[in-house]
């Protein structure tokens, strides 16, 4: 069997070498080096890199790259990046690279969102230079082979595509985006079955694209669980092979700012029904355009309790309690320079359509100054939760700051986004939800479109 420090002694020499000349030196679990959430932030030969020394014997590692649907150059470009990680490379079969992480016990991932790729792995903490090794060379060295899209990579994008068929909230999800943003964040997180691919799916161009999407300036390294000068050392020594910019062969990564436009549509299905009432919210923490009112009005519509045997108290769980076949929950995504707030309701056809008037209801009570402070507080105190809470989740903190440190050069630091939900009045979360009203909103409508309702119907302008 192949053991541990083989597996790493290319990667540690020369760690071992220091330490053969100083004392020994054991460094506790008990506690990280600071109290904080935060993360330190970097730069090493043009790679951005973050890190948070959280105690634990494991670490999680990830390259976050801006090469998501939203950057895509041609469609099914993302999920191609994706499926191919951890294939073979020019120095790696994948076969090798299966066998080598098993054998360190490790955890290797990838998906991709509408605005980033992850690529990531969590493994024991010592075996920090043996995985920033491999996510290095995932990125500058993967071999974008013509039978491997062929029999692996394309057939599960199929799958991917036929379980799409039968999700009527994700279709209307995709639909939503779609009719808000056009282009861009519109395009589908996955690509549908009617989507002409293989077209443009095709091993040199995806490699072609893979060098720009993996340019210095379009990724950031972000650990949890390790020391910043380690991930420092090791960043600047691994990826040295990735370009300092895009081929001037490659197109361009489209880099238009979004835009709101809003709308509606409909889209016949027999699988189910799912209705999208969406509204222009807010960017990320990092973003330019960031409106922390919106998640305070996010948890007060909200739709589902967080309190076991209790209604809740949000406005759409009490105003849609005669519903009890209608599923409603209201989430906000926010993205670098945008975001879409969105109420979902799914169920029966005449439940979904009954209950997407009281949603409407719900939300002009909140505009006419309709609900008491302690509502207000009770949405705030919720928010604050929710948002130190996914920064806190190591994986949503991973990409929050990877992307933060891509776009706008800062990481995404829960504490700051804290304090300014704790800022929030009862006059901005009132203003927000005016300003909805008055403006665009972008209605999907998925299921027996004889019944659910259009825009007009409920209340909204489209």
């Amino acid at each position: 069997m192949i053991s541990r420090a083989s597996l790493c002694r290319p990667a540690q020499l020369n760690v071992r070498r220091q330490c053969l000349l100083q004392p020994s030196r054991f460094r506790g679990l008990a506690t990280p080096a600071s109290g904080s959430f935060s993360y330190e932030t970097g730069d090493v030969g043009g790679v951005k890199f973050a890190s948070r020394d959280l105690a634990g014997p494991t670490t999680t590692l990830a390259v976050v790259a801006k090469a998501g649907t939203r950057y895509q150059i041609l469609p099914g470009f993302a999920d191609g990046l994706e499926q191919f990680a951890f294939k073979a490379t020019y120095k790696r079969s994948s076969l090798r690279i299966t066998r080598e992480s098993e054998l360190l016990g490790a955890e290797l991932s990838s998906y991709h969102s509408r605005e980033n790729l992850v690529i990531g792995a969590k493994f024991m903490r010592d075996d920090l230079p043996y995985f920033v090794e491999l996510l290095g060379e995932v990125i500058s060295k993967t071999k974008y082979t013509r039978h491997e899209l062929q029999e692996e990579v394309l057939p599960i994008i199929k799958l991917n595509q036929k379980a799409l068929l039968g999700k009527t909230l994700d279709l209307a999800i995709n639909s939503a985006h779609g009719v808000a943003f056009h282009r861009g964040l519109g395009t589908p997180l996955h690509p549908s079955s009617s989507t002409p691919m293989t077209k443009y799916l095709n091993e040199n161009d995806l490699e072609a694209y893979s060098k720009a999407a993996y340019a210095k300036p379009n990724f950031a390294v972000v650990a949890n669980g390790v020391e910043h000068s380690e991930l420092s050392k090791w960043v600047g020594e691994f990826f040295t092979d990735s370009p300092d910019a895009a081929p001037s062969d490659v197109p361009a990564i489209d880099m238009t700012p979004s835009k709101y436009y809003g709308g509606e549509e409909r889209i016949a299905h027999d699988a189910g029904n799912s209705m999208i009432l969406a509204f222009p919210g807010s960017s990320s923490f990092t973003g330019q355009s960031y409106k922390p009112e919106i998640s305070v009005l996010a948890s007060l519509l909200g739709g589902q309790s967080s309190i076991k045997w209790s209604p809740g108290f949000s406005l759409l769980s009490k105003a849609t309690e005669a519903y009890p076949g209608a599923h409603i929950m209201t989430t906000h995504a926010a993205y670098s320079d945008a975001g879409l707030l969105c109420i979902s309701i799914t169920g029966s056809s005449n439940q979904v359509r009954d209950a997407s008037k009281d949603v409407v209801k719900a939300l002009k009570k909140v505009a006419a100054g309709e609900v008491s402070k302690e509502e207000i507080k009770k949405a705030i105190a919720t928010a604050k939760f929710k948002a130190l809470e996914s920064g806190q989740n190591i994986a949503a903190g991973l990409e929050l700051t990877g992307a933060g440190l891509v776009q706008e050069g800062k990481a995404h630091q829960i504490d700051e986004v804290g304090k300014g939900i704790d800022g929030v009045t009862e006059d901005q979360v009132k203003k927000a939800a005016k300003a909805l009203l008055d403006g665009k909103a972008t209605v999907s409508a998925v299921g027996d479109l004889y019944v659910l309702p259009f825009a007009g119907e409920i209340g909204l302008n489209v």
